[in-house]
């Protein structure tokens, strides 16, 4: 389960220069996810990208995903990656040497293309980071032309399941990612997208699982340390925590993980 906790992302004043390296590193990680590839997988066959088509990547970070769709766009579509933070809009155009995708500066609240534009959005993992996010899926509807589809895919950090260690103490250091922007992100995808006037087409799920022999110890400190500075925790129960989670790590017998919902719709005609 490679995520970072949520925050209050995608926006400029929120880069931090000295982070952006951990954060090609997490990205990369969630990229070989399985979890994501398959919800990925099913988004993309709902999405049903087309020859020609006009494509925007909301939050495109290091363009992975953006170069994965554009094949299926054709030498004849366009594919263009908004991305705030100008060093991972950097290096998304160093690993896309020979491609036609563009990678261009934006925000989520502010698309930078027309009204009407563009066939397809993804959008992953970008809702949650946004103070704001109805404002983003408004955008979104702004620049499909009427029957244009859109893919929206976030975590949902209400989800998250820690085994084992005392009920109350889990609780209380996974309530600590429940702080950030809007982490209950993947739950609301729906009701937004109704609400921005799409039609739903289709729903999916997965379970990011983090390997059973292996505590995410970063994501798992950070946490810790978030919940003993609040005062949810003590810094005894946190450490009781933390050698119970690796004890059961020692044993295969962990389970991390969180759930990741995605939904396909499209704008009416």
């Amino acid at each position: 389960m490679a995520q970072t906790q949520p925050g209050t992302g995608f926006q400029q004043r929120h880069i931090d220069p000295d982070r952006v390296a951990p954060l090609v590193g997490a990205l990369d990680s969630q990229d070989a996810n399985p979890g994501v590839r398959r919800l990925r997988a099913w988004a993309e066959e709902a999405l049903a990208v087309r020859l020609g088509e006009r494509l925007l990547d909301v939050g495109s970070g290091t363009g992975s995903q953006t170069r994965m769709l554009a094949v299926a766009l054709g030498p004849e579509g366009v594919a263009i990656g908004v991305e705030p933070n100008p060093t991972l809009r950097a290096v998304a155009e160093e690993r896309s040497p020979g491609s036609r995708v563009r990678f261009v500066h934006g925000e989520a609240a502010a698309l930078p293309v027309p009204d009407a534009s563009m066939d397809l959005v993804w959008c992953e993992r970008v809702l949650q980071h946004l103070a704001d996010p109805d404002l983003a899926v408004a955008e979104m509807a702004r620049v499909l032309r009427p029957g244009g589809r859109v893919a929206l895919l976030d975590t949902d950090w209400g989800t998250t399941v820690l085994h084992p260690g005392d009920p109350a103490v889990v609780q209380a250091l996974t309530g600590a990612a429940l702080q950030g922007a809007n982490p209950y992100s993947g739950r609301r995808l729906v009701g937004q997208l109704s609400a921005a006037g799409f039609v739903v087409d289709d729903r999916g799920s997965q379970a990011l699982l983090q390997d059973h022999r292996t505590v995410a110890w970063p994501l798992i400190r950070m946490l810790g340390e978030s919940a003993v500075r609040t005062g949810a925790l003590t810094e005894q129960q946190r450490d009781t925590l933390y050698a119970d989670l690796a004890e059961a790590g020692e044993r295969g017998a962990l389970h991390m993980s969180v759930t990741m919902f995605g939904v396909v719709a499209h704008r009416p005609g």
